[in-house]
């Protein structure tokens, strides 16, 4: 098979396949990507300029790194699947840009969560210069990752992830809506969320039971006032124990009696029958900083 056509071709992945003996892992949460226009879309949403520094986490058989490495990227990947150095080497173009394929790509066999991002670069990238991340990310660990990497000291300036749609959709959700709760609020009081584009399952080699989604995080310019994430966190975790309840029933863990409890909320300018899922982050916002301080 010529390597001019594109790994994230469904010829050349199924090609790749035969030729190596093998199978997606479901203990990994692996399916190979075999839609070269979504696979070009998400090097586009990623924003890749040529040189830009990028962290892929799972590279699989390389069918993205391949297109960010054509779109003049410099590539260090996280993959814990030891069957897949042997393909990358071989399959990923051998020159790129007139470099060695060394000179333009990393592969680090560790789990992202164990990465020490700093000793794993080496002198291969500069985290003191900013990095893009790019992934596919597993469905299973997308949150850990998301929240790994979002806590972490790392330099970057967007975190573009492929991830089960209903995912992405609670990570962009607005206030009244299903899909809004913990996770959106968790997320957006620390990000930018883009919805970049939806992936339909039928581009999946094999193909999962559920469509995907591409998301573009990005570090807020204007954080909101939250000097205790970690008690703003818990605060919204409690806020929708039981969703369908208002938010002063829910409340009651902190403020347990109820004329009590009525009045601080009262005090916030929230209606009594106001359900968690009304507030809006800046709401949630205020609510924890009054919490804080009873």
């Amino acid at each position: 098979m010529s390597n001019n056509i594109a790994i994230g071709s469904p010829v050349r992945t199924q090609a790749i396949i035969n030729r190596y003996f093998m199978h997606a892992k479901k203990n990994l949460g692996q399916n190979f990507l075999v839609d070269l226009n979504t696979i070009k879309a998400i090097v586009q949403a990623a924003d890749i300029q040529k040189d830009d520094q990028v962290i892929e986490i799972g590279p699989g058989i390389g069918s993205l790194t391949e297109q960010l490495l054509l779109a003049g990227a410099k590539v260090l990947a996280y993959e814990v699947d030891q069957d897949l150095p042997e393909i990358l080497h071989n399959e990923l173009p051998q020159t790129i840009g007139g470099q060695a394929l060394d000179q333009r790509f990393k592969l680090v066999m560790k789990d992202v969560l164990k990465a020490n991002f700093q000793e794993d670069a080496g002198n291969f990238l500069d985290l003191n210069n900013p990095v893009k991340i790019v992934a596919n990310l597993p469905y299973y660990i997308t949150t850990p990752i998301i929240f790994d990497l979002i806590k972490s000291d790392l330099n970057f300036v967007s975190l573009t992830l492929m991830m089960q749609k209903e995912v992405a959709q609670r990570l962009s959700a607005k206030p009244k809506t299903k899909a809004y709760g913990p996770l959106t609020l968790a997320v957006q009081s620390r990000m930018h969320v883009n919805f970049d584009l939806e992936v339909m399952h039928t581009s999946f080699m094999p193909q999962p039971k559920v469509d995907s989604a591409v998301v573009t995080l990005t570090p807020l310019t204007q954080k909101p006032d939250i000097d205790d994430y970690q008690f703003f966190d818990h605060v919204v975790k409690i806020a929708f124990a039981q969703r369908r309840k208002t938010l002063s029933n829910n409340l009651k863990t902190f403020i347990s009696d109820k004329n009590e409890r009525e009045q601080f909320i009262t005090n916030l300018g929230l209606d009594l029958k106001v359900r968690p899922e009304e507030l809006t982050l800046n709401q949630f916002v205020s609510l924890a900083k009054a919490l804080k301080v009873r």
